[in-house]
């Protein structure tokens, strides 16, 4: 049984349309944020980074809507765009006040952590163009009634960022509803973003007023619980030992209070060190769970854009129509190799997604 009903492509300009911030990413590489002398630039951002995977791993057509400021530090960024492949149709560019005043390009410094030094991110993005996204910024009729997408993601990261920006996603969902696109939403808590703005209290409220327009509900082992507010006793956030019996829990209640899930999806990951993870996820659809195959103590040399890189390769798998067991196993795959690689977003190739997923070696191929 189909667990979703796409808009045929042949009827769409897009695959897939984000809604996000995109920043800057400074990696010190091996040294820290706050002793290095030089910095390696990458392009990121949560709900870019699922746009970017299906395009670059999975050939989908995908399109990023955001707003960039328009200096020489934003034509940095849209050089780095242009390599991911994701279509700037529908990129704001906003003018420059002259020293970022009013308008900035968002800069996330990370460190990729090593043993017992976990990763560390330090963002520094107040006033950013995207931050300032507002209701009736974009034509959004035109996008998914005239130019037509298949499948339109955003998350909580955005949400995060002002009062306008949860405004400006709900209008896009609900234009996006109304044209048949699947919405998909990925939770993406972070404490940092909503510290000075109300804490999880907030989260929840945002969340909450934005989860009836979700289809696809994202999340990993502490989202539910910090930004949906549901919790289930024993568990502590961030301790999932690759046992998903909680998390199925959590995900049950969340099936239950929001009727409008068609499937709900969550990475497991326990931290045994920075370099050394347990991995897992969990899909929920057709009324039944669905575990991937865990990935005890894997090996990873940069964390960050795990997450992302699970629900785009989820998403492929549920665009393409296999069964929930395949698209949980093409997510929890795809988001295993992203993190071999430095940088936030997959450099990985289908081959290498589905030979993961039927088990195949490391041995180098020559």
């Amino acid at each position: 049984m189909a667990i979703l009903n796409l808009r045929p492509a042949g009827e769409c300009r897009y695959d897939i349309l984000s809604l996000g911030e995109v920043m800057l990413r400074l990696d010190p590489g091996e040294q820290r944020i706050h002793t290095t002398r030089q910095f390696k630039v990458w392009e990121g951002g949560g709900e870019y980074n699922v746009a970017r995977g299906l395009k670059r791993c999975f050939g989908k057509r995908a399109a990023v809507a955001t707003a960039i400021v328009d200096n020489p530090v934003g034509r940095l960024l849209e050089d780095l765009l242009f390599q991911g492949g994701v279509s700037q149709e529908y990129v704001r560019w906003m003018p420059f006040d002259g020293i970022g005043r009013k308008c900035r390009v968002g800069l996330n410094f990370t460190e990729r952590g090593f043993g017992v030094r976990g990763a560390v991110g330090c963002s520094d993005r107040a006033n950013s163009a995207a931050a300032q996204i507002k209701k009736g910024d974009f034509d959004w009729e035109m996008i998914f009634g005239k130019h037509g997408v298949r499948w339109f993601h955003t998350g909580g990261i955005f949400a995060a960022l002002s009062d306008t920006t949860p405004e400006a996603m709900i209008e896009a969902m609900t234009i996006a509803k109304k044209y048949g696109t699947v919405i998909s939403y990925d939770l993406n808590y972070r404490a940092s973003l909503w510290k000075d703005i109300g804490g999880k209290e907030r989260a929840i409220a945002v969340n909450r007023t934005i989860a009836p327009l979700v289809d696809v509900m994202l999340g990993n082992e502490e989202d539910f619980s910090a930004a949906l507010g549901f919790s289930v006793e024993g568990l502590d956030d961030g301790c999932s030992k690759l046992d998903p019996t909680n998390f199925k829990k959590m995900i049950a209640k969340a099936v239950k209070a929001f009727g409008n899930f068609k499937a709900v999806a969550t990475t497991l990951r326990n931290a045994k060190t920075a370099t050394c993870n347990d991995w897992g996820a969990v899909l929920w659809a057709n009324g039944q769970f669905y575990d991937a195959t865990p990935r005890p103590g894997l090996e990873i040399l940069d964390r960050v854009g795990g997450g992302d890189s699970f629900a785009s390769g989820l998403i492929y798998g549920l665009m393409e129509g296999t069964s929930a067991q395949e698209a949980v196993e093409y997510g929890a795959a795809h988001g295993a190799l992203a993190m071999t690689t430095p940088g936030d977003t997959t450099t990985a190739s289908l081959k290498e997604v589905q030979q993961v997923m039927k088990g195949g070696s490391a041995r180098i191929a020559r």
